[in-house]
């Protein structure tokens, strides 16, 4: 049923589209062609009227017979117009009845010009808006042709109406400047302007027309008037406007000038109502030919119906098939292939979603429609799935990275100690101790990294403010290579405590990587400077730099310091990178990244003012007390049964250096942050500790670890220690550098009371 109406609709349509442009070809047909006389008669009429009201006299009889001609013609068209207009559209006669407006006020305005009542412009304008109400009908009458090619020839044609009327209106306005002897300024610009339009829409126009107004047109232009007319106006255009009477230069050209025109205008119009002729035709033709094919349709569109029909019921028998098979498919896509996938992404296998989940054809109605969304709700869940693997994979990969790190360190530190423990009392021993302290407190942070990253806290605690000086030699002291360290000042400012574990952590991961990507004879330089918003920390290296575009990923992930992702760690061997990241979030510390003028690395740490201490905190005296370092001292050689407990010994190259203020570097500065007092005088002597106002350490009992069998029998304090050869002040300097270093550093841990034991080393 539904197949016969649309059989029923379609025929019809198509039989009205027949009827409708057989109808409106027709009256185009019967319309414009009379119409296009008429109104070249009018257009004469214009040009006879606008030289009689120029000229002071002259002979009536000519514009007379003119009028005439023009009302015979009107008449005419009135009579064919009623007739063939009746079922026209709306808007063609709502132009029709705009043009018959001006039409009927055509008698009054002869009246005013024959007693030269109306002057030139306004008679001039009342004729040109009569021909634009004309144009305008037929530039409707072209639109409303359902037939493409005939609507674009209806325009065609009405383009060449409208170059036709150009024309004729640049004619007649000479023709009044002629018989006015007169050319102002105003009618100059016109002129210019009316000849330049109907040239421009000549050639507009061109391309469209149809082979026979085409090759009338091509006469026109090879013809000698149209070059004598061309010649004509460019030489009207060339001379300009003028007064009191005709130049001598346009004499000849006014002689010629009506009759030029006459004849380039009648060519013009012949050639427009060909163009209309020929297109009403051919709509004519098409609408006859619709009328045919609608016939014809009919009875294909009966076969149609028919296969419909028939089409319809095979489609009903094959739905259930087709359903079945896709509650097939999908069983075993749910239940065979996701799970064998699954079984694959867990033994680390690759799997490509767009080739083992996939659908047969089920076409693109609403089954495929269906087959395609269960498809892809496959492939999202197996897409998940690989997410999930491939992030567990990079979680597994980043933890067993992070978890070799401490390996080598600790490896190290147990080496060590064991090499020490058969060789208790051997003139290295303060140098393979401080071995141990520093694999050791590396060995902490690389731990202490991953509780950072894991959102923890480090287990060091300060409650008091330390010296930014302080706080910076505690970070020298975890890393690795810290002779290679010059620090070339610090403020005296203090960092608030909850701070000082943090900042020290991350500037030893800077201080590392700078130290590990430049070349091991080379400085990393350490500056501190009080700035407007805090303390600014510079790190300097000289060595491999990076890269541009790595640069920018680093300082934009310290910018935005988002959440760790364990896929962005990968193995751990950038894990340091996180770490700056999270500790800077946490204490507002901004980090940037610069390349170096050494062509290494710039790292700018800006301390803020809400981690430096201010007011009686920033101004409290240091808890410790400081003498100066001898420059070069000789240290005596110890003996195994006289040492109960080893001090430090002086040291004319505390490592880091300090540089001085005019760049040298300062000896005789404490080698770190809370140094331990240090001997007054060198020698055979044993040395004598100076008074310190800082609280006792934790004592010690000597030899409490060691194996029974390397214990010494305790001596009295007293006893005098046999001299032995003096070692050179370089070896003295280089050996026990290492151990008042890392003692310094457990010092500056211990200024204020930890809050547990982990706190006290530093």
């Amino acid at each position: 049923m539904v197949v016969v109406v649309l059989w029923l609709v379609a025929s019809g349509y198509l039989v009205f589209q027949g009827f409708y442009t057989r109808a409106v070809a027709d009256s185009v047909r019967s319309v414009s062609i009379p119409a296009v006389s008429a109104l070249t008669s009018i257009m004469q009429e214009r040009r006879l009227s606008i030289t009689h009201l120029a000229q002071r006299s002259g002979d009536l009889q000519p514009l007379v017979d003119q009028r005439k001609l023009t009302d015979d013609r009107l008449s005419e068209l009135r009579a064919v117009a009623t007739e063939a207009l009746g079922n026209a559209p709306d808007s063609i006669v709502t132009r029709w009845r705009t043009l018959t407006e001006f039409l009927d006020q055509l008698p009054s305005v002869r009246s005013t010009v024959d007693s030269r009542s109306i002057d030139g412009p306004r008679a001039f304008g009342f004729y040109n808006n009569l021909l634009d109400a004309a144009t305008t009908l037929f530039d409707t009458q072209a639109r409303v042709v359902p037939d493409v090619t005939a609507t674009q020839g209806g325009i065609t044609a009405t383009d060449s109406f409208r170059v036709s009327d150009l024309m004729s209106r640049a004619a007649s306005r000479m023709d009044g400047a002629f018989g006015a002897r007169a050319f102002g300024q105003q009618d100059y610009l016109e002129f210019v302007s009316l000849v330049g339009s109907y040239h421009a829409g000549l050639a507009t126009v061109t391309p469209h027309l149809l082979p026979g107004p085409g090759e009338q047109l091509k006469k026109l232009t090879d013809s000698d008037a149209w070059r004598e007319l061309v010649a004509a106006e460019q030489a009207i255009i060339t001379g300009g406007a003028w007064q009191d009477g005709v130049p001598r230069s346009l004499s000849s050209i006014r002689s010629r000038w009506e009759a030029l025109t006459g004849q380039v205008s009648e060519r013009l119009i012949e050639m427009t109502v060909q163009q209309a002729d020929e297109v009403s035709a051919e709509a004519l033709r098409t609408g006859n030919n619709q009328l045919l094919m609608a016939s014809l349709a009919s009875l294909v569109a009966a076969s149609i119906a028919g296969a419909a029909i028939l089409w319809a019921w095979r489609k009903s028998s094959e739905l259930p098939v087709r359903l079945s098979n896709l509650g097939e498919d999908a069983a075993t896509m749910v239940d065979q292939r996701l799970p064998a996938m699954m079984e694959r992404l867990r033994r680390h296998e690759k799997v490509d979603p767009e080739a083992e989940l996939s659908f047969r054809d089920y076409g693109s109605d609403e089954i495929g429609q269906m087959a395609e969304v269960i498809n892809r709700s496959l492939r999202a869940a197996a897409a998940a799935a690989i997410d999930e693997a491939t992030t567990r994979a990079a979680s597994t990969a980043m933890l067993m990275g992070v978890a070799r790190r401490p390996q080598r360190p600790l490896q190290r530190g147990l080496k060590v100690i064991e090499g020490v423990q058969h060789r208790v009392g051997d003139e290295k021993l303060l140098s393979e101790l401080f071995d141990i302290n520093h694999q050791l407190t590396q060995a902490r942070r690389f731990l202490e990294n991953l509780l950072i990253l894991a959102g923890g806290q480090i287990g060091r605690r300060f409650q008091s403010p330390v010296p930014v000086r302080r706080v910076l030699l505690a970070a020298f002291a975890e890393a690795q290579h810290y002779k290679r360290i010059t620090l070339r000042g610090a403020p005296d400012v203090a960092i608030v405590g909850q701070a000082v574990a943090g900042t020290i952590h991350l500037l030893s991961e800077l201080l590392d990587n700078a130290l590990a990507f430049s070349p091991p004879g080379t400085t990393v330089w350490v500056t501190a400077n009080e700035v407007a918003n805090g303390v600014a920390v510079e790190v300097e290296d000289s060595g491999v730099g990076m890269r541009p575009d790595a640069l920018d990923r680093a300082n934009e992930l310290l910018r935005t310091a988002p959440t760790p992702d364990v896929t962005a760690l990968k193995d751990g061997a950038q894990i340091g990178l996180h770490v700056v990241t999270e500790l800077a979030k946490r204490h507002g510390i901004q980090v940037t990244l610069r390349p170096s003028a050494y062509g290494g690395l710039l790292a700018v740490v800006l301390l803020p003012k809400r981690v430096i201490a201010v007011g009686d905190a920033a101004d409290r005296p240091e808890p410790t007390g400081q003498s100066p370092v001898p420059a070069g001292p000789a240290a005596p050689k110890p003996e195994k049964a006289a040492r109960r407990e080893p001090r430090p010994a002086a040291s004319s190259a505390p490592a880091p250096v300090a540089a001085s203020p005019n760049g040298t570097a300062r000896s005789g500065s404490a080698a770190g942050p809370g140094a331990a007092p240090v001997p007054s005088g060198v020698g055979g002597g044993s040395p004598t500790p100076q008074a310190s106002a800082r609280p006792p350490l934790p004592q010690r009992d000597p030899q409490q670890h060691l194996a029974p069998g390397l214990r010494a029998e305790p001596t009295s304090a007293a006893a005098p220690r046999p001299a032995g050869p003096a070692r050179p002040a370089e070896q003295a300097r280089d050996r026990l550098a290492g151990y008042q270093r890392g003692w310094a550093a457990g010092r500056a841990a211990g200024i204020q009371k930890p809050n547990d034991d982990q706190g006290r080393k530093a």
